[in-house]
């Protein structure tokens, strides 16, 4: 399996639909796990952290940078 080419495929199909891109924000495992069919059970979790990095989710990353730009912020 060319997991690359399954990754483009994944990030066409979610970046195309709205509520499917929705879906994958909340339950980023049971939609990749919905729409991709059959994936090895130890390739998911880097199925999904590829398909954040392409689509630009770097909601882990933004509460770290959240919670720095309070350290600074004064009120």
């Amino acid at each position: 399996m060319d997991i690359k080419a399954k990754i483009n495929e994944l990030v066409s199909k979610i970046t195309g639909d709205d509520g499917l891109l929705a879906k994958f924000k909340k339950d980023p495992k049971g939609t990749v796990q919905s729409v991709a069919g059959e994936l090895p059970d130890d390739a998911i979790d880097g199925v999904i952290a590829a398909i954040k990095a392409k689509i630009g989710d770097n909601s882990a990353i933004g509460g770290l940078l959240d919670k720095a730009k309070g350290l600074f912020d004064k009120d």
